[in-house]
């Protein structure tokens, strides 16, 4: 049904010869290429052009659009030519515009040419998004002879949907990379009943999205897990590939040489750090009991970052009387070294009932600073089993404020305790959880969807 109504709206006389020229994108590589790059490509393996749309991309701050930018780079380094297209900035340090068109060696970067409206609202961050879908819609049928297939974030959620609608119209080659599963989190929140219509389209809709996909990419097992019992029939093709963190880029730095630490007076204190965003789907009052209850202890909670639930932990906080609590704005990415290492602890959280929907990326740059994390999370969560293999840190209920002001308090007392902790991190997630190793991951997805 939802693929018939896609079919009416769809112009009539399409060029049908459209379809065969996809025949003539791949291309064999015979060019020699410099010792330099590493790539894993033979020459006579085909040289995989992609494009990649998404919502966020540097200059933006925001988590999915440095991921994406470390990706794409290390996808470059393996023989693969990308184009993305980007938004221009809405989460950018004092930048609200940025070139149209970027070049650097394959990699090439084309943005809108109009800036995001009323940023930081609900209802704007929306209308942003369904105008960039539309642009990126444009764009994608201007560069669909020319790539082989396309990579579609789920950041804005329903941008997908133009990948689908190429394909009917263009038999386009798509990848689906969930960050995030809606309707599913709105029904969550409660933003919208689950039987409402617009959430039984939405769902329609996906399915739809994800028969015709290529591949699925998802970032947690629960997620496959979650899409499979919606769409059973897609399960072949969902790879759950991890998010990941740079060990070049966050290496350990003692507190006591890292100015950061210095400029807030952390660096004789033992400080627990919250960094990235507090939204919706992250459980920050559990964080919150555990720092009234340590408010006597020597211990410092610091918040770096912002999102939907920043405002209110800053009212309770005052509220409470707790001087414990320091709050920092976002980081640049050059100042993310020394931020996220300013600490003895990193936390990271889900809230209940979301852990199949969301997958917290903070997680992996935490593990590469070579400091234990806590993590806050249903009992189900995949984070448990994570945290456990890396022998890196501890996990907790939610509302079990309690038991993380104790493992707090332990490793305040403890620090070789801590130490062995953030360094077995650090290993277990240079072993599984970087660019070159999950980069490796989505080039084998890429090639099976050229192949199909």
């Amino acid at each position: 049904m939802v693929e018939k109504l896609f079919r009416m709206i769809l112009p009539v006389k399409l060029n049908i010869k459209i379809h065969n020229s996809l025949q003539n994108i791949l291309i064999h590589q015979t060019a020699k290429k410099p010792q330099s790059i590493k790539s894993e490509l033979t020459k006579t393996e085909p040289l995989i052009k992609l494009s990649v749309i998404t919502q966020f991309f540097p200059p933006d701050y925001a988590a999915t659009g440095q991921l994406i930018d470390e990706l794409v780079r290390h996808l470059e380094l393996q023989g693969v030519k990308v184009e993305v297209f980007t938004s221009q900035p809405g989460y950018a340090f004092g930048v609200s515009k940025a070139p149209t068109v970027e070049t650097e060696g394959q990699l090439r970067i084309r943005r809108s040419s109009s800036a995001q409206l009323w940023f930081g609202r609900i209802r704007g961050k929306a209308v942003n998004g369904v105008l960039f879908t539309l642009r990126a819609a444009l764009h994608l049928i201007k560069a669909c002879r020319s790539h082989d297939v396309f990579l579609l974030t789920s950041a804005p959620p329903f941008l997908p949907v133009i990948g689908y609608l190429a394909n009917l119209a263009l038999r386009a080659s798509y990848v689906c990379l969930v960050y995030d599963l809606y309707p599913d989190i709105a029904i969550a929140l409660n933003v919208i009943p689950k039987h409402h219509p617009i959430a039984r389209f939405w769902q329609a809709v996906n399915i739809q999205v994800w028969r015709k996909a290529k591949g699925i990419v998802v970032l947690s097992p629960a997620m496959k897990q979650r899409i499979v019992s919606i769409c059973p029939e897609v399960a072949d093709k969902i790879s759950v590939i991890h998010s990941w963190g740079n060990p070049d880029l966050i290496v350990p730095i003692p507190k006591k040489d890292n100015f950061f630490a210095r400029k807030y007076n952390l660096d004789d204190k033992f400080t627990v750090l919250y960094s990235g965003n507090m939204g919706r789907c992250h459980d920050i009052d559990t964080i919150l009991l555990a720092a009234k209850e340590l408010q006597n202890d020597p211990i410092q909670f610091v918040f770096v970052g912002s999102g939907a639930k920043r405002e209110k932990l800053c009212k309770e906080v005052e509220q409470l009387g707790l001087d414990n609590c320091k709050f920092l704005p976002y980081q640049e990415k050059h100042v993310l070294p020394y931020s996220l290492t300013a600490c003895d602890l990193s936390l990271v959280s889900v809230e209940a009932g979301f852990e199949s929907l969301v997958a917290p990326s903070k997680l992996y740059p935490a593990l590469a600073t070579g400091r234990p994390v806590a993590v806050i999370c249903p009992q189900s969560s995949y984070l448990n089993q994570l945290v456990a293999d890396g022998n890196c840190g501890a996990t907790f209920k939610n509302k079990d404020s309690h038991g993380l002001a104790e493992f707090i308090r332990e490793l305040y007392k403890d620090k070789p305790l801590a130490e062995k902790m953030g360094k077995v991190g650090r290993l277990y997630m240079q072993s599984h959880f970087t660019p070159q190793v999950i980069a490796k991951e989505y080039l084998e997805v890429l090639r099976r969807a050229i192949a199909k």
